[in-house]
């Protein structure tokens, strides 16, 4: 279990694939403290820490996750966010996040308002139920407001601090993100799915 507030972000040192599976060298400031089998986030992705050597811990991420996520685009030098699971006596800061992606979304418009940043984001029009405006949403990894959120597009302003300490002040237009929706839209839609089935 997360919040979507970044602690820190690594930088990949290794990405190899091993047979279906992708293998990843993080190189990061909490990468010494974390222990092997340990739950961390790594651009809004649940990951089990596999080894830890130094500053460098490892991870591997599996086929279906690859095909669900952007990971697999990532290479050597790319920045990742990254958050370590929530203690439970910790102050819940952003929102309830799983770490599990529910979709891809992809980085329509990036637009400076003098003080933040403004994005809007395409995300496929079965998860339109998700969104409420200011609800949550998680963008690889980091916990934001929605916006103005309609059938197919939503939007976020970012704060300076997060633009700058995390990835996404390195997105362009057409990138794509990983998107993970509130755990309590999903367990409302399923209910009203269920509510209303004949």
């Amino acid at each position: 279990m997360f919040t979507g507030i970044i602690e820190t972000c690594g930088r990949i040192a290794e990405a190899a694939r091993k047979g279906g599976n992708l293998s990843l060298a993080i190189e990061s400031e909490i990468s010494h403290a974390l222990k092997v089998d340990q739950s961390v986030a790594h651009e809004g992705v649940c990951l089990t820490v596999t080894q830890v050597e130094g500053n460098i811990h490892c991870v591997d991420v599996v086929e279906e996750t690859l095909q669900r996520t952007r990971l697999g685009k990532l290479r050597a030098g790319d920045r990742v966010n990254l958050e370590r699971s929530l203690r439970v006596n910790a102050r819940l800061d952003g929102h309830i996040v799983q770490g599990h992606v529910d979709a891809l979304g992809i980085c329509k418009e990036i637009t400076d308002r003098e003080g933040s940043v403004l994005m809007e984001f395409a995300f496929p029009v079965r998860y339109r139920n998700m969104l409420v405006d200011k609800g949550s949403i998680t963008i690889n990894g980091v916990s934001l407001t929605v916006i103005e959120p309609g059938d197919e597009r939503f939007r976020v302003t970012v704060i300076p601090y997060t633009w700058e300490h995390t990835t996404l002040g390195q997105l362009k237009t057409g990138d794509e993100v990983n998107l993970e929706f509130d755990i309590l839209a999903k367990y409302f839609a399923r209910h009203m799915e269920a509510y209303t089935r004949p």
